[in-house]
């Protein structure tokens, strides 16, 4: 195995690693943004009107229990872990073959291609996983419909009614979700290079060195403040690939762009950040806590490697 595959083969493992924890710490809050994003605010779908997010929490923990808030936990774990392995495998692929020839750094352009181009082949894969998870949390006890049993009833269900086309449904509005991880893997880079260049000015240091000058505290700052910019950019682009279901079970919208024009005319600009605050309450902490682990997990890699080339 070349040195090049091997990098990529580590950054799949750091990745899954640290999309694993992230979701097994922050989960619930994942389960309150996706309910809000799919109520319309006029009391016409089968899921109960929150007030906020702390309401949210509250009443689902009341009215389900502890099942409630990790509702599609089991999809959404092993999901995370898949996609994010394959986006970092895919995202360092990308930017090696863009850096061939190249003795600097990407620039931003070439850092946001190969970021919009992982997270396409990333969001092939896994957005049959990601269905699942959806129609899981949104359950509850309100539902007219027979209730999943769990993931497997879930997906046997929803192959023999639907068929396999329905485990791509939202694929559209996935892909164009993709603009969301490029604005964030993008905006995360170019920060980086920023902190590096500050700390090798400040500590009279190789910028080369930039793994060294960077602590986890730097990691968690710059991945919550890439996550940000890319949750002001795209958020309300979210909202249309989840069908917002009816109290009868038929499907209230034909599609994203009928959501979209829905959204606007029932609810305003105010609609399309409905559930902003969960999810900046779950996706800041979970990008922090993904890119300290990835980056940390990175390091122990190289470290381990060092050792042995140094004892052959």
């Amino acid at each position: 195995m070349s040195d090049r595959e091997k990098w990529n083969l580590e950054n799949a493992a750091a990745g899954a690693i640290a999309g694993f924890s992230t979701v097994a710490v922050l989960h619930p809050l994942d389960v309150v943004r996706t309910r809000f994003q799919v109520s319309d605010g006029r009391g016409g779908s089968c899921l109960p009107l929150y007030k906020n997010t702390v309401h949210a929490i509250y009443s689902i923990a009341r009215m389900e229990g502890l099942r409630g808030l990790y509702a599609g936990f089991y999809p959404a774990v092993f999901g995370s872990t898949v996609s994010w392995g394959l986006y970092f495998f895919f995202y360092s692929r990308a930017k090696a073959r863009y850096k061939k020839g190249f003795d600097q750094s990407l620039s931003p352009g070439y850092h946001l291609v190969a970021a919009a181009e992982a997270g396409a082949l990333a969001c092939v894969l896994t957005n049959p996983i990601w269905l699942v998870k959806t129609r899981l949390q949104l359950q509850t006890p309100f539902n007219q419909n027979r209730p999943y049993i769990g993931s497997s009833d879930a997906v046997r269900t929803i192959f023999k009614e639907e068929g396999w086309r329905a485990f791509y449904k939202g694929i559209g509005s996935g892909l164009f979700l993709v603009s969301h991880a490029a604005i964030q893997f993008c905006a995360y880079e170019e920060l980086r290079k920023i902190a590096i260049n500050l700390k090798s000015r400040r500590e009279k240091t190789d910028v080369k060195d930039g793994d060294r000058l960077l602590n986890s505290f730097d990691y968690a700052m710059l991945g919550g403040a890439s996550k940000l910019a890319a949750i002001l950019l795209t958020y309300p682009s979210q909202a249309f690939s989840l069908q917002r279901p009816s109290s009868d079970g038929i499907p209230k919208y034909l599609d994203s762009w009928h959501v979209a024009s829905e959204t606007a005319r029932f609810e305003g600009a105010r609609g399309f950040y409905r559930g902003i605050t969960s999810s900046l309450l779950k996706n800041i902490p979970s990008a922090s806590i993904t890119f300290v682990m990835y980056e940390n997990i990175l390091k122990l890699f190289k470290l381990s490697q060092s050792k042995l080339d140094a004892s052959d």
